[in-house]
């Protein structure tokens, strides 16, 4: 029996994987100016794919465009490579999705990329973009603007998503939509003015960090059905409802390091939400309560936060943005518990606020108050002396608070 030389055997299976490279075709790097239109430059990505790069301009549309290749990257040249979407009847400007998705619903493709260009639409439009079934789909510098339907739409999308440093703004519906992913990444965009900010539902392990949500019509952030999530360094201000709100079976979740500024509707709403931690928030001049903990919910941390009014030193309050308009008005609210159990509220300050620092209603029971700091509170309530307004019902523990 003869024997066959390890060496040998490298060498032939090399030879074998590149005439198999050699016979499958190559990724393609395209020019959209050199196609009639762009849904043919579009078509022209191979399964291999490749990239496209569309030029300089303004490419109108009245029916989506769709992109079926995986492997893939659109790449535009900055906000001057504009999609504008005419359509009247709610159809999306650019859908991602594979072709045989209808048939087969688990058919799905990988690394999808589009960046560096601007997608805007009307109020009878619909998404910017609605991507379905992409895994590890990759988003970065879009202009995503005045879309009658949600600027960005995530659906099946599993595995890896990630949206970056865009800009979100002006959308009918909500800036950016995300149901049924999983271990995503949402970091340094800018949402502005949308309906909501961003909603993410049914999902696992949203991280979103660094963001900017400013002036939203509707809330920030909200997280429904999710588990195992953090949500970090933003600042969200502004928003006509509140600016985070957990819902739905919530749990396993961080809410960190915030800014929380003038939020109409209120600050943290955990409406069905346990095992989650409230940290080192920063809630400023926040309507109607900072943290609010509902009876759906419990086994809730909140610690290290604060919760003021516009105070900046030697007893004075500044009016934001220094005019008389009643909405701007100083403010503040501490945190409110209903009917709930199992908290821990310890190492806050609560300064300046209309009401008490912690006010409970109901059958609270198993709640901790620990080592808190509170001044100059019911400002608003001033038949109120209580730092800590609890129902009779409430069984808490207070121990080594600060007070007046």
């Amino acid at each position: 029996m003869s024997l066959v030389r390890p060496s040998l055997l490298l060498a032939c299976s090399l030879a074998l994987v590149v005439r198999a490279q050699d016979a499958a075709p190559n990724p393609v790097d395209l020019d959209a100016a050199d196609f009639s239109s762009l849904q043919a430059a579009l078509d022209a990505l191979p399964e291999s794919g490749g990239i496209l790069r569309l030029p300089p301009g303004t490419v109108e549309i009245r029916e989506p465009l769709v992109l079926s290749s995986p492997e893939s990257r659109i790449e535009g040249s900055g906000a001057s490579t504009h999609i504008r979407n005419l359509n009247e009847e709610g159809k999306p400007a650019l859908v991602i999705r594979p072709k045989t998705l209808d048939q087969d619903p688990k058919a799905r493709l990988w690394r999808v990329q589009i960046g560096n260009f601007r997608i805007s639409g009307n109020e009878k439009s619909g998404d910017g973009v609605f991507a379905e079934g992409i895994q590890e789909i990759f988003i970065h510098g879009l202009s995503v603007d005045h879309n009658g339907g949600h600027g960005i739409a995530l659906v099946d999308c599993y595995e890896d998503p990630r949206i970056a440093d865009s800009i979100i703004t002006y959308n009918k519906k909500t800036g950016l939509f995300i149901d049924g992913c999983h271990d995503i990444v949402v970091n340094a965009n800018h949402f502005e003015e949308n309906q909501d900010a961003l909603v993410c539902v049914d999902a696992f392990n949203l991280c979103m960090n660094g963001n900017n949500i400013d002036d939203h019509l509707g809330h920030g952030v909200v997280i429904e059905n999710t588990y195992g999530s953090v949500v970090s360094g933003n600042m969200i201000e502004e928003c006509n409802g509140t600016a985070i709100i957990l819902d739905r079976d919530c749990y396993g979740i961080t809410l960190s390091a915030n800014v929380i500024a003038h939020d109409m509707g209120g600050g943290i709403d955990l409406r069905d939400a346990h095992g989650i931690t409230v940290s080192a928030n920063t809630f400023t001049l926040v309507h109607h309560f900072g943290v609010r903990v509902s009876e759906n919910s419990g086994r809730i941390a909140i610690s290290a936060n604060h919760f003021g009014n516009s105070h900046i030193g030697e007893g004075q309050e500044k009016r934001v943005l220094e005019h008389e308009n009643p909405v701007q008005l100083d403010i503040g609210h501490g945190i409110v518990l209903e009917d709930t159990r199992f908290i821990t509220i310890t190492g806050n300050q609560f300064t300046g606020l209309d009401g008490p620092a912690v006010r409970a209603t109901g059958a609270c029971v198993k709640i901790l108050i620990d080592g808190n700091v509170a001044t100059d509170l019911n400002r608003r309530t001033p038949d109120s002396k209580a730092t800590f307004d609890l129902s009779p019902e409430t069984k808490a523990t207070l121990s080594d608070n600060l007070t007046d």
